[in-house]
């Protein structure tokens, strides 16, 4: 079938959103969960974070780097069913930048961004090439009509079903900070599946860290899960009531789903 592209500008979470998402980092915090860098010390590198965070549809899943209550990225899932014509079942899952000046280690294709699905020991630093997003990890198409039967396909970067890394660049007080995010990605039942297993940050402004690297030259600050991330987006699907904006939902429509293969 074939599918029409639309060209779109960068897409940035609006205000409110920010606003909504960075009381959720705020209120973990709030109920002594582990979200403060307690461990941290001054000659400490890399901070790292263990995780253990489903992402699964009609959430938004922020993520606070560093633990000062301030969302960077946020891990958005939908997945959505279109009677228009036949039964057309799409799932996505995007990360998406929460401040304009943070981006995604990945590339353009087709008027889009991906997500690049890096392998432990990669390095990610100024000289990788990041993205504004929101970029496309993984997603699922199916135009059933009246066959149920048919199978869906699973495409994009994150679409093989390995734990990969998110090559992450966001500010600091002003200043460029390069970070990881380490995900598994799973197509099942027409959906797409996540687990964030963990995530650390360089504190050294403008300093490369290497995917999957959690100590560095000097000594280890490390903290425990944050809890932050574990509170979803209020649902019901309608993730469109958190008011993403026309930019930002404009990766959830029905074409998003085809040709995101890497």
């Amino acid at each position: 079938m074939q599918r029409s592209f639309r060209p779109r500008k960068s897409a940035n979470l609006s205000d409110s959103v920010q606003q909504q998402l960075n009381k959720y980092a705020l209120a973990a915090g709030a109920a002594g969960v582990g979200v403060l860098v307690l461990g941290q010390t001054a000659e400490a590198k890399i901070v790292y974070t263990p995780a253990d965070t489903n992402i699964t549809p009609d959430h938004i899943i922020p993520l606070d780097l560093n633990h000062d209550g301030i969302v960077a990225f946020a891990f958005k899932d939908v997945y959505r069913i279109s009677h228009t014509a036949g039964f057309d079942h799409t799932g996505v899952l995007s990360v998406i930048p929460a401040n304009p000046a943070n981006k995604i280690e990945g590339y353009s294709r087709v008027n889009r961004d991906y997500a690049s699905a890096l392998r432990a020991g990669v390095s990610i630093g100024p000289n990788a090439k990041f993205t504004a997003g929101p970029n496309i990890m993984a997603t699922t198409f199916i135009d059933t009509g009246r066959v149920r039967e048919s199978n869906s396909v699973c495409n994009g970067p994150w679409s093989a079903g390995a734990t990969r890394y998110l090559g992450l660049e966001f500010l600091i007080n002003g200043e460029v900070h390069f970070g990881w995010a380490r995900l598994t990605v799973t197509c099942k039942d027409l959906r797409v599946l996540a687990t964030l297993s963990g995530y650390a940050y360089e504190t050294v402004p403008n300093t490369p860290i290497i995917a999957g690297q959690t100590t560095g030259s000097d000594e280890e600050s490390s903290v425990g899960p944050d809890a932050a991330l574990t509170v979803p987006a209020p649902k019901p699907a309608p993730l469109g009531l958190l008011a993403l904006g026309s930019h930002a939902l404009s990766i959830w429509r029905r074409e998003e789903s085809v040709g995101a293969g890497q």
